[in-house]
């Protein structure tokens, strides 16, 4: 997939990953940038144009599939983190499955057919390497977001037909709004956003853009333990 000369539409592309992305994609040369965002009005960069897209609403997803019929590549940034514990309410846990999982996979739907009749193109969801670990304080995210890479790993089949190229962003924490609270180390924003546009034009699947990821896909074959050393059991006194 070429950036430049390309024509785009970025989900949740007013801060943190997502504005990060818009800026890269203008510098390598996207002919047309779609900031899709749930308030058009914050949009104020005279470069990018903004649409209506609200993840939680399928009429805006088709609503903006219609409005946007050039587009050659799709990138689902947008996404929520309600810290959302697996036994708590389920509230907590809808909202994470409508805007982590359910809102994407709407968005590839409506778009599937665009891309198509464009060329084929290409598909980008930014996961999280959430989608492998799991944790109590961020079950549902964590939940949602190992929805989304299955699905992605099921649309990388499923678009293969019409030529559009998949692929699957995974991190760890990155220096946004939605880690501000998160005092270890984050990733800037603008590393990832290069990292997955060098993965996007090289053709690739997949990207794991920290170490972080890197070391939790390395041990997904292993014991439970090497992910989770709390559950090994405690020494024989």
């Amino acid at each position: 997939m070429k950036i430049d000369g390309s024509i785009v539409l970025v989900t949740g592309a007013n801060r943190g990953l997502g504005a990060a992305l818009t800026e890269a994609l203008l510098e390598r040369g996207a002919a047309k940038v779609y900031a899709a965002v749930r308030q058009p009005e914050t949009i104020t960069d005279p470069r990018l144009v903004p649409i209506r897209l609200d993840l939680t609403d399928p009429v805006t997803i088709r609503e903006a599939a219609r409005v946007a019929p050039d587009v050659t590549l799709v990138i689902n940034n947008a996404g929520i983190s309600t810290r959302t514990q697996i036994l708590d309410d389920e509230e907590g846990l809808r909202l994470e499955l409508e805007v982590n999982y359910l809102g994407p996979v709407s968005v590839a739907r409506s778009f599937a057919p665009v891309l198509a009749a464009n060329g084929g193109g290409a598909l980008v969801n930014v996961l999280s390497v959430l989608s492998w670990v799991s944790f109590p304080h961020v079950g549902g995210y964590s939940a949602a977001k190992s929805a989304m890479w299955a699905a992605t790993n099921s649309l990388r089949q499923s678009l293969a037909p019409q030529h559009t190229q998949v692929l699957a962003v995974h991190v760890g924490y990155m220096d946004t709004h939605m880690a501000a609270g998160v005092t270890g180390p984050k990733t800037a924003p603008q590393v990832v956003a290069k990292a997955t546009l060098d993965a996007l034009e090289a053709g690739e699947h997949e990207v794991l853009a920290d170490e972080v990821s890197r070391q939790v896909r390395a041990q997904l074959s292993g014991p439970l333990t090497a992910l989770y050393p709390a559950l090994d059991p405690p020494a024989a006194a």
